[in-house]
């Protein structure tokens, strides 16, 4: 290339980037002017809006949505995973809570009625939304848990601490069974908790299964010994050792169940309950006829009336929301005397009356791994009555073999045993009768909740144990028909 055309070149370069430095130049000087007094106002605005004006891909982030599911919400609102690291203690009860699937999955389920609920009151205090599943390790969500040590509810208050945190105790109602003022009362304490240890949930979740004298003094004795005190270093009690890293492992295990093996059903983010005003005694027999509830689920939801009845307690029933208007609009044409049974008031724990029924026969077939000792103590006779009964020399029975159950009450007024069970062999079955499926009461289960789970209608499942009462114990054999 010659000489004369690269100085052309050069020459024309040269220029172009002179006006680009003045364009540069000019358009920051127009900036710099926003910022002092105009005389032109006809040009000011333009000029302000090109320098306030923001690229399109610096715009605000949209809201996130609101969970659907009230897991995710709670997952949201997590506040003790942060630091944890690794811990033998957190993991040897995750691994636990991997291996017992079903003990989160049931409790869960059992919860979906109360969960939204505390975890709105748990928002409007600010604390950590890891404390809902509290009432999973106290009393795996059941309102009717009962401990060893007299403690009662979800919460599993003792009778002294109820007392101090106003959960009255009568003949007719329990305050620690009653769904909103005992969760009110555990964040209370919670709350207090807190505070007497600076801060520190770890130290007050402690507190709340040990009592806070035995944290105290646990901190004193490691200040004298110059030795951390901090909740993973003190000398706890065995049950408190493991209390606080069972939470954490459970935390855990809600954020990924999938990869624990654990299915939660999703809980819809949106109040199971709401409250309706009365003025008056119920029955809750009564109030389930009039707003049509199943009666079962409305005692799940109002569990501190010990005898179905609104004597003793708070002047308001929680119902399921979707009830809660055709509740209102009744109370207001119904006369006080419609909503009181004539049944005599006995507590609501005690098995049906003793009264002499007539026999009811029910199949029952052997399963795998079932022997007439398993069998025996499921439906409370003795294994002699049961060979006697089956003209059995011994104690063999072979899986698919056929029993026929016939309960019949042959007791006294105010003994233990009510129920007496008949069986004997069959190899036939008549063909009217449904498939039938024998189902072992699990912890924490009701009526209502067996019959959530094999999607059967509560009065089904009545009338198939007629001889079971209201309150299940953990081992009981109930008889579940197939619906189809």
């Amino acid at each position: 290339m010659s000489s004369p055309i690269r100085k052309a070149i050069n020459s024309d370069a040269l220029t172009r980037l002179a006006q680009a430095i003045a364009v540069a130049v000019s358009a920051t000087l127009a900036g710099c002017s926003s910022h002092v007094p105009q005389t032109d106002a006809a040009h000011t605005p333009n000029i302000a809006a090109r320098a306030k004006q923001k690229p399109i891909w610096l715009s605000e982030k949209p809201s996130p949505q609101v969970p659907q599911d009230v897991w995710e919400r709670m997952r949201q609102g997590f506040q003790l995973q942060d630091g944890l690291g690794v811990n033998p203690r957190i993991e040897q009860q995750r691994l636990w809570f991997a291996s017992n699937p079903s003990f989160l999955e049931n409790a869960g389920e059992r919860g979906s009625l109360y969960i939204h609920y505390i975890i709105e009151r748990l928002e409007e205090r600010n604390m950590p939304l890891e404390l809902a599943l509290l009432p999973v390790i106290e009393s795996a969500y059941n309102p009717m848990a009962y401990s060893r040590a007299d403690a009662v509810g979800l919460w599993q208050f003792i009778p002294s601490t109820g007392r101090y945190y106003n959960l009255r105790q009568t003949r007719f109602y329990d305050g620690r069974r009653d769904i909103t003022a005992s969760t009110t009362a555990a964040m209370d304490y919670l709350t207090r908790l807190h505070d007497m240890f600076n801060g520190d949930w770890l130290l007050a979740l402690a507190a709340y299964n040990a009592g806070e004298g035995t944290v105290s003094r646990a901190i004193e004795r490691n200040e004298k010994l110059g030795l951390p005190t901090d909740y993973w270093n003190l000398p706890l009690p065995a049950e408190t050792q493991a209390y606080v890293p069972k939470l954490l492992a459970l935390s855990q295990v809600v954020l990924a169940p999938e990869a624990y093996g654990v299915n939660l059903n999703p809980i819809a983010n949106e109040p199971y309950f709401q409250v309706v005003e009365i003025n008056q005694r119920m029955d809750l027999s009564k109030v389930a006829e009039v707003a049509n509830i199943d009666e079962d689920e409305l005692f799940q939801l109002n569990p501190a009336f010990k005898q179905r009845t609104t004597i003793d307690g708070p002047q308001h029933l929680l119902v399921p929301t979707s009830k809660a208007q055709l509740l209102t609009s009744s109370l207001q044409t119904m006369r006080p005397e419609e909503l009181i049974s004539k049944k005599q008031l006995k507590p609501v724990f005690d098995n049906a009356d003793n009264t002499a029924v007539a026999s009811v026969k029910r199949n029952y077939k052997v399963k795998r791994g079932d022997s007439l000792g398993t069998i025996a103590k499921a439906n409370n006779v003795d294994i002699k009555d049961l060979q006697r009964w089956n003209k059995l020399s011994g104690k063999n029975i072979k899986p698919g073999q056929t029993l026929v159950m016939q309960v019949q009450d042959t007791s006294k007024r105010g003994s233990g045993r009510i129920n007496t069970v008949v069986a004997s062999n069959t190899k036939s079955k008549t063909k009217t009768e449904k498939p039938q499926t024998q189902y072992k009461v699990q912890q924490g289960d009701s009526l209502y909740m067996v019959a959530k789970r094999f999607n059967v209608e509560m009065q089904h499942l009545k009338r198939w144990n007629p001889r079971v009462g209201q309150a299940l114990k953990p081992g009981q054999m109930l008889t579940v028909a197939n619906p189809h």
